[in-house]
């Protein structure tokens, strides 16, 4: 089995290429759902919690979602960064993030957490709120996030606590 770095430039004199982030459109939909459901970090005791989730095509057109891509177009991980109105007193949120099981180990939630922190300064946003998946914590801490508290679990939709972080747009 190839890796999808591999797989996205093979046999090129100057490597592989890198994959690109392109903003998904709801032609995405199923794709990121299936990337969602199929997560080996929601295996066993947090499978619950993505068994029915969808990424409809509503909610990417109203979120900022960002898709990479291998040169064979197909999807390595994606971001969801939710910027509230400004009527809101609320902290932008990264709400999703991930990366293919195969592709993990390859940089490309780096490369994803890089793409959010652009987005974010871009919209004058300096800092952004992370409510992670608890076998996530260190990926994020590893980016240059400070944790900040816990968010009590919520059954039955979610059955843990989870670590609160606030995210730099500068990096680390």
């Amino acid at each position: 089995m190839t890796s999808p770095l591999t797989s996205a430039g093979a046999g090129r004199a100057d490597g592989p290429t890198p994959p690109a982030i392109r903003r998904a459109t709801a032609r995405d939909a199923t794709r990121l759902t299936r990337l969602v459901r199929g997560s080996g970090a929601y295996q066993g005791h947090y499978a619950a919690m993505v068994a029915g989730y969808r990424v409809g095509p509503d909610y990417i057109e109203t979120h900022e979602v960002f898709a990479a891509t291998g040169e064979d177009a197909r999807v390595l991980g994606f971001y969801s960064l939710v910027l509230p109105s400004p009527a809101l007193d609320l902290m932008p949120e990264l709400d999703l993030m991930f990366v293919a099981d195969d592709a993990q180990g390859l940089g490309i939630g780096r490369l994803l957490v890089e793409h959010m922190r652009g987005r974010a300064r871009a919209a004058g946003i300096d800092a952004v709120r992370v409510v992670a998946h608890p076998p996530a914590e260190g990926f994020y801490l590893s980016v240059g996030a400070r944790r900040t508290g816990t968010v009590p679990a919520r059954p039955p939709a979610v059955m843990w606590d989870r670590p609160e972080l606030v995210l730099p747009t500068t990096s680390a």
